[in-house]
């Protein structure tokens, strides 16, 4: 008896034990060290240990979500491996859910949280009270943060030190992306900006016309440098790294370079839709911090359909009212045409102005999302309620009707890459791409519904919004592209025509050309 009392204690001592092992295991399996991350790439990007017969080679053992291997994608946690180190979707909803339990905790975070937020926002309009080129080098700086912070992902600082030189190299491509992009949107801004100075205009005539080529070649340049780096024994993880950055650049660079394109057009067009982002997110998070019940997803068990549901109607009326509010400014409703920072003045376009539309007019002025529910809602209702709509009239701005098709998509898709986000972070065990921003984490977490809110603003302004007339800006990056005996007769030609509708004097002759030239 005394011997089996002896052992029962002696199996409650170590089962207690091994409970608080495990507790301070599962607690300290949340900090993620550099160490940690370096383990799990290292093992990602290193072949199987086991069999290649029984696992079906390297990739397959890790990627094939088995049971039996310590690569399992699918309950690996960095730290550990088998089935104690993992963080199952249950235990990641429970403690979310404590986290919601929790009052204080809850209050502590949402004041950082807003804290955090005033100040982003109030520095976010005073970059775009600063001008277009100010707004434009801070989205560069934006781009910057969220490289860096992705690159750091896959950083394996072992390999680092054996492999000098090749985190420039990643720097080096996404310099030459920027190049492309950034130059391909601001080529005709540089060339009226140069107009006056002969040297630097030929400079950059030169460089603007031989844009596409000499970014090719410096992809080129890098290309080549990646090739000759390739060491023996770190095949793997220096194409691994490769496939990393070029996926960065085509995730992230490429979609959010289109605002450029947008803010010149008028900063509205840029302003707009981030703060339709930014709209979104506030309200989602205040319903669902208030409201939120039902678990909407489970990349994100915070996320609720309460909250979902709240950003849409929230996201709707502020994008109603605040671009009606917005289109008033000249400041952020002209095109910039250059490079400077001086005030700007222009007739506003018909889409900035009020108008009164009865119900067949709107149908015809509504874009094409739009229009398409107008028809439909004919359809449905009776003849009687119909022709009683249709003699309503509203006095409202056409953006505003582009306003809302913007913030379907803004509420309803472009959460969707926050969703994305939270699964990757989950791949790679992490609550976060970074700590820059408090109670938000990394620029990352908060820019990631950005990305593709960037395209669709881009492809809906120059599908929907705009205008078939070709500026004088046009016609001059078109000129830079003939050769100089075509210049001179496209001058002859114009002044000709000039002369036939009588703005010019008969008998005049274009400056600088011999009197001697007849086309």
């Amino acid at each position: 008896m005394a011997t089996r009392r002896h052992r029962a204690t002696a199996s409650g001592k170590g089962g207690a034990g091994r409970a608080r092992t495990a507790r301070s295991a599962d607690s300290a399996a949340d900090v993620v060290t550099e160490e940690d991350k370096s383990r799990f790439l290292r093992e990602w990007l290193s072949p199987s240990d086991g069999d290649d017969d029984d696992s079906g080679g390297g990739a397959a053992g890790r990627c094939g979500g088995g049971e039996g291997g310590s690569h399992s994608m699918r309950r690996l946690r960095l730290g550990g491996s088998g089935s104690g180190g993992g963080a199952t979707d249950d235990e990641a909803a429970a403690r979310a859910a404590k986290m919601r339990e929790d009052p204080a905790k809850r209050m502590k975070a949402f004041r950082t949280r807003t804290f955090s937020t005033v100040v982003l926002i109030g520095g976010f309009f005073w970059v775009v009270w600063a001008g277009h080129v100010p707004l434009m080098l801070f989205v560069l700086m934006l781009q910057i943060l969220i490289v860096r912070e992705a690159f750091g992902l896959g950083r394996m600082a072992q390999e680092d030190v054996k492999l000098p030189w090749f985190r420039a190299q990643q720097w080096y491509f996404f310099a030459v992306t920027a190049f492309y992009l950034y130059l391909s949107f601001i080529s005709r801004n540089l060339l009226v900006e140069a107009t006056e100075k002969k040297v630097l205009l030929k400079a950059l005539s030169w460089v603007v016309k031989r844009h596409l080529m000499i970014s090719f070649f410096a992809y080129c340049g890098g290309f080549v440098m990646f090739v000759l780096s390739l060491k023996r024994g770190m095949y793997m993880y220096q194409f691994a790294q490769y496939a990393w950055t070029h996926m960065i650049i085509l995730m992230v660079i490429m979609p959010t370079s289109f605002f450029v394109s947008n803010m010149f057009q008028g900063i509205i067009w840029y302003l707009l839709p981030a703060l339709m982002i930014i709209t979104n997110d506030i309200c989602a998070y205040l319903a669902g911090f208030f409201f939120g019940r039902t678990p909407l997803i489970k990349l994100s068990p915070k996320k609720t359909w309460e909250g979902f549901a709240g950003g849409a109607l929230g996201t709707a009326l502020v994008a109603f009212y605040a671009s009606r509010w917005l289109a008033r400014s000249q400041w952020l409703t002209c095109p910039r045409t250059d490079l400077s920072l001086g005030t700007l003045h222009c007739s506003p376009s018909r889409i900035f102005q009020d108008h009164r539309f009865t119900m067949r007019e709107l149908a015809v002025e509504m874009p094409g999302p739009l229009e398409e529910l107008l028809t439909v809602l004919h359809w449905v209702l009776p003849e009687k309620q119909w022709q009683w709509l249709e003699s309503r009239t509203l006095v409202l701005m056409p953006m505003q009707l582009h306003a809302l098709v913007m913030s379907v998509f803004a509420s309803l898709i472009a959460p969707f890459g926050g969703f994305f986000a939270s699964g990757f972070k989950r791949a790679f065990r992490l609550k976060d791409f970074g700590d820059t921003i408090p109670g938000h984490g990394g620029i990352t977490d908060r820019f990631d519904c950005q990305v593709l809110m960037a395209v669709f603003s881009y492809l809906y302004y120059w599908n929907y919004i705009c205008a078939s007339m070709r500026s004088v800006t046009d016609v001059l990056a078109d000129v830079e592209q003939l050769s100089g005996e075509q210049r001179v007769e496209l001058l002859l030609r114009l002044h000709t025509l000039l002369v036939g509708t009588g703005l010019l004097p008969e008998g005049s002759t274009p400056k600088g050309v011999p009197e001697n030239v007849v086309l």
